[in-house]
């Protein structure tokens, strides 16, 4: 995909006027970057206040804050058509205007339906916009165009951002209340439209790319599969999984549509997905490493917060403290594969294994860790592991994908499979699978550990009994957890041992191609024959 790059002069952006200096440029781009990214429409960080405010399930906005990267992951296989189709200012000034829309519709809808939608619009504007950001200083990031520097960026942005939303969202609801953020954001996503029109100068180069032969109907039905799988995941606990018709159906209905695309893509010229995106040998071992690595840290969303909550104690202001301890790993695992994979090429086998030692310490630690007296600051070392380890995978196998091989009208395809498998199944699966083995779990600890216990004893009053009944269900928590982050190691034990006895030579050399040479196959492929 790569070519060669010869030296350029100093790096401008055209769009932004020159009474700018030319150094603060590509910083006036991050600002809108970072707005766009804390700007998601729902912030599942104040999913409890929400809870109690909206009648609304907490799977409810569960499901609407991962319907946002539905919409996301959706986006990627005609993210560079938006890109050749509308300058930046255009492009800034809709998602802009979409995101503040959607900001205050997720303010103060309570209709799930509604929510969903709009959180899923969200994403795929939210998606864009990062685009039309990060491309425009992408050069200024690496010259030469490897993508393993400038995902060592993205991801540091992206995971970065998702920490510190949590922790102001957070807040701001305990010093305020919880629609606060969306007003706030809603502010700064006016302010950052207004300085679009002020600083940023409607640019064209050339003919702009029609957005002509994109399969919309296949996008649908994509998004839709994605949208029935992430429901059975959400809702299958509350519903009882195949016992209910709502799980049945919506496992039919994503079934019926996975099928009407693969069936399409036997015929069409240009599917949304296509054989060549699904069968590639990159993107197979991506989507196998996804499912492995991030069920093993699915204990995040099923654990953490209730081993904090109900074994520790701790409000929400100290469980979202812990976020901290994340951003650290996110920060430090960002620059260890920068230095040791972006810029001295280490193997993916090298990074996979350090990834996957760090979900050894992590694992590891909270199996040994878990007490009842344990202090928050002990709580340092498994959540910076994980924020390390998370970062290293997504940036090393996201670089994979780059290096894959595919054609480029095929590549932004395998991009979208990327983010379904990484984002929308590492978020939900992992939960759904561990979630229901920790049910199964404690309810067997709390049958054996209260074999001999009965209120039928004269001696034992009501009061008493439902003491010990409640200290009974924080004991069964505790061996439970423990149990599975038990289990949990082993299988990361035995996938790390795997990876180093496995071989493989091949380092990281994903070079995009110039953007006037996508340009021109772009318009190459949509110009009549």
């Amino acid at each position: 995909m790569g070519d060669w790059h010869a030296p350029q002069g100093p790096f401008d952006i055209p769009d932004v006027p020159n009474f700018i200096p030319r150094r603060l440029k590509p910083w006036l781009f991050i600002f809108f970057v970072l707005i766009i990214q804390f700007s998601g429409g729902l912030y599942l960080a104040a999913a409890s206040d929400m809870v109690g405010t909206t009648a609304m399930m907490q799977e409810d906005i569960l499901m609407a804050g991962y319907a946002s990267l539905v919409g996301m992951s959706i986006n990627f296989a005609v993210m560079f058509r938006l890109k050749f189709r509308f300058s930046n200012r255009v492009g800034l000034l809709i998602c802009g205007s979409v995101l503040f829309a959607c900001t205050i519709i997720c303010a103060h809808t309570t209709s799930v339906p509604v929510l969903v939608a709009t959180c899923f619009v969200a994403g795929w504007f939210r998606m864009w916009a990062t685009l039309v950001c990060n491309s425009t200083i992408q050069l200024w990031l690496t010259p030469v165009r490897d993508m393993a520097i400038f995902f060592c960026y993205v991801y540091l942005v992206v995971d970065g951002v998702i920490q510190l939303s949590g922790i102001a969202t957070v807040y701001t609801a305990f010093y305020s209340q919880w629609e606060y953020m969306h007003w706030i954001m809603a502010g700064l996503l006016a302010f950052m439209i207004l300085l679009v029109l002020i600083l940023v100068k409607p640019v064209k180069g050339g003919m702009q790319i029609p957005l002509l032969g994109i399969d919309w109907i296949g996008a649908g039905l994509w998004s839709v599969v994605m949208l029935c799988f992430t429901f059975i995941c959400v809702y299958g606990n509350f519903y009882d999984w195949w016992e209910a018709e709502e799980i049945r159906g919506a496992a039919l209905l994503g079934c019926a549509c996975l099928l009407i695309n693969l069936w399409r893509a036997t015929f069409l010229h240009h599917p949304y997905i296509s054989f060549q995106a699904m069968t590639n040998r990159n993107v197979i071992r991506a989507t196998l490493v996804y499912l492995v690595f991030f069920t093993l840290l699915a204990t995040e969303h099923v654990f953490e917060h209730s081993y904090a909550e109900a074994i520790l104690g701790f409000d929400e202001t100290n469980m979202i403290d812990l976020n901290w301890y994340v951003l650290v790993g996110i920060f430090v695992g960002c620059g260890l594969t920068y230095f040791t994979f972006a810029l001295h090429k280490w193997r993916y086998k090298t990074m996979t294994a350090i990834a996957f030692t760090f979900a050894v310490i992590y694992l590891a630690y909270f199996y040994f860790l878990i007490d009842y007296g344990v202090e928050k600051e002990m709580l340092f070392i498994p959540l910076f592991c994980r924020g390390v380890a998370s970062v290293i995978i997504s940036i090393c196998y996201l670089t994979s994908i780059v290096q894959s091989g595919l054609h480029f009208f095929v590549f932004p395809q395998a991009l979208t499979i990327n983010g379904f498998t990484g984002a929308v199944m590492g978020a939900t699966l992992g939960p759904a699978v561990i979630g229901e083995l920790l049910r199964h779990t404690v309810a067997k600890n709390a049958s054996l550990l209260g074999a001999g216990m009965t209120d039928f004893n004269p001696a034992v009053t009501h009061q008493a009994f439902g003491q010990l009944y409640g200290q009974l269900q924080i004991q069964a928590l505790a061996v439970s957890i423990k149990e599975i982050y038990g289990l949990l190691l082993m299988i990361a034990l035995v996938s790390l041992i795997l990876i180093l006895i496995s071989f493989s030579p091949i380092r990281p050399n994903a070079i995009f191609p110039k953007w006037r040479k996508i340009k021109k196959l772009l318009r190459r492929e949509v110009s009549p024959c």
